[in-house]
């Protein structure tokens, strides 16, 4: 069981990124209201990934009800809504598909839980690194969210890199020129410098323990 929980492991990091490409294909190439039939099944194939990873997960923890608990919420997440809806025959907004889609890909927030555990073990190195990753992974989905809704209506943006140096400037807490017009776009923000100031402690403790005593060198 420890063998293919290893292999699942991986499998959802290779589905999490294949996921990631899907969907933006579909955002920086698409000019349907809809999402494509492929991007569902990439989205089902992926989904189900996840939820036998958590399953499988479950399985070989000691207290299975406990690790439901703490834990349902990666499962909450896991589900393709997106597809749900498909076959239920709702119809709904291009807008609404874009945040639907996304549920999927908060799985990043994987890396906020291993964020912990090594915080519980200070190891302040892998710490740094994994929070990383999650900044990157989050500013990157915010950017094809932020592009989706805004290059319609905002004449300020006009490609897809404009959406990600807004995104940069944001996450940094610098502030870009680009403001946005739409409900998701002003939230987001307002998300991405807390966010991105959440990393300023763990860079902090990162070099007070790699240079103890303030003997940084020159």
């Amino acid at each position: 069981m420890q063998v293919l929980r290893r292999i699942f492991n991986v499998l959802s990091l290779v589905s999490g990124i294949l996921l990631l490409v899907a969907m933006s294909w579909e955002i920086l190439t698409g000019v349907s209201t809809h999402f494509s039939p492929t991007y569902l099944w990439i989205q089902l194939f992926v989904c189900l990934v996840f939820m036998a990873d958590f399953f499988i997960r479950m399985a070989v923890d000691e207290h299975k009800g406990r690790f439901f608990l703490r834990n349902c919420w990666f499962l909450l997440i896991s589900i393709p809504y997106m597809n749900i809806i498909a076959w239920t025959g709702i119809d709904v907004s291009r807008q609404w598909s874009v945040l639907i889609i996304a549920v999927p890909l908060l799985r990043v927030v994987l890396a906020l839980y291993i964020v912990i555990r090594w915080w519980l073990n200070k190891q302040i190195a892998q710490l740094l690194w994994a929070y990383i990753f999650a900044v990157l992974s989050f500013s990157y989905v915010s950017a094809l969210i932020f592009f989706d809704f805004e290059r319609h209506v905002n004449p300020g943006l006009h490609d897809f890199g404009d959406a990600l140096f807004w995104v940069a400037l944001n996450v940094t807490a610098i502030g870009a020129d680009l403001v946005p017009v739409t409900l998701v776009g002003k939230i987001l923000n307002v998300l991405l410098p807390v966010f991105g100031m959440l990393l300023f402690p763990i860079i902090t403790a990162y070099v007070v323990q790699k240079f103890p005593g303030g003997k940084i060198a020159a």
